[in-house]
């Protein structure tokens, strides 16, 4: 019952706000980001807009980039944030040239590829380990990708799955470039064996983490980190074949480049609080001088080979071949 009354209310709090775009001054945002961080740009963009209606609404990069591409330039929302480049691809032709409101000057492998989006950040992964699950079952902690395959970790490792979440296919993506796609494959019909969930989102390895039911999870770096800084016993491997990432993007929907008010939202997104996430959320570097205000996160991280990452084509190929 509390889960039908959550869901309603959430039904319902979706239809006020739609209403509620029938109004002037009112602009909405959709945004792939985790709830605390949409929070906070939410509670920002409130401090610094009193006199407009912005409405920060959780979209996962997929279904909204796919709604965008149905509705086009007719959807609710105004401002696309943290979406997959390979999914702003898929609808820049409903995306507005907006490069023009950025103010940051962004590393070289960082910067967009089309002015109808910027780079809002690198979400990259690691192997985390719950070292008290380790200790438990007297075992080492694995140093290879190879020795993720060794029988004594057998259900006791958890991985995004590719077909439910960027997460999981940066990882696939990386086998696939490193290994090549027939020993990639065949890698992780072996690793396979030993995991014990794969999670539906990118952030489920790390709650089972939590949890203590698996002793390694392939997960987001800076959701490691911050767990470990909260308590938890946890160490972050460097993958051996370098720590695999995606890029995400900020736009504007076609049509809306002009409104003045989306315009000052949208620049402060871009410029303000993406400074802001970077230095108390998402970490991994997209900008010269860049601060990073995490304690213990990792340096001079060595990024994977992630050429094709953006291709949704080569994706949807990929992702036919996943078995799990």
């Amino acid at each position: 019952m509390k889960k039908i009354i959550i869901g309603l209310l959430a039904a319902c709090a979706c239809l006020l706000t739609i209403m509620q775009k029938q109004e002037a001054n009112t602009i909405i945002v959709y945004s792939s980001m985790e709830q605390f961080r949409n929070d906070e740009l939410q509670k920002q963009l409130n401090q610094k807009f009193p006199d407009l209606h912005v409405f920060v609404m959780y979209m996962p990069t997929a279904k909204a980039a796919a709604r965008i591409h149905v509705e086009q330039e007719n959807t609710d929302a105004d401002i696309v944030v943290n979406l997959e480049t390979a999914y702003l691809e898929m609808i820049k032709d409903q995306l507005a040239p907006s490069s023009q409101f950025s103010k940051l000057d962004y590393l070289a492998d960082a910067k967009s590829p089309d002015d109808r989006y910027v780079i809002w950040d690198r979400q990259a992964g690691s192997i985390i380990v719950n070292k008290d699950v380790i200790k438990k079952h007297h075992l080492d902690i694995p140093k290879t990708y190879d020795d993720l395959l060794k029988p004594e970790y057998k259900g006791l490792i958890a991985m995004p799955d590719p077909k439910s979440s960027g997460t999981g296919y940066f990882f696939y993506k990386n086998l696939v470039n490193k290994l090549g796609e027939k020993a990639a494959l065949n890698y992780i019909d072996r690793l396979a064996v030993n995991v014990k969930q794969f999670s539906e989102s990118g952030s489920g390895p790390v709650k089972l983490l939590i949890q203590g039911e698996v002793a390694i999870g392939l997960g987001l770096t800076f959701q490691g980190v911050n767990e470990s800084n909260n308590g938890n016993h946890f160490e972050i491997l460097r993958p051996e074949f370098g720590s695999p990432y995606s890029l995400t993007g900020a736009g504007i929907i076609k049509g809306r480049e002009h409104n003045k008010d989306i315009q000052r939202v949208y620049s402060f997104i871009i410029n303000d609080f993406l400074v802001y996430d970077k230095e108390y959320f998402s970490p991994e570097p997209i900008l010269k001088q860049q601060v990073n205000r995490i304690p213990h996160y990792p340096k001079d991280i060595q990024y994977a080979d992630m050429n094709g990452i953006e291709d949704l084509k080569e994706k949807e190929r990929l992702l036919s071949l996943w078995k799990y």
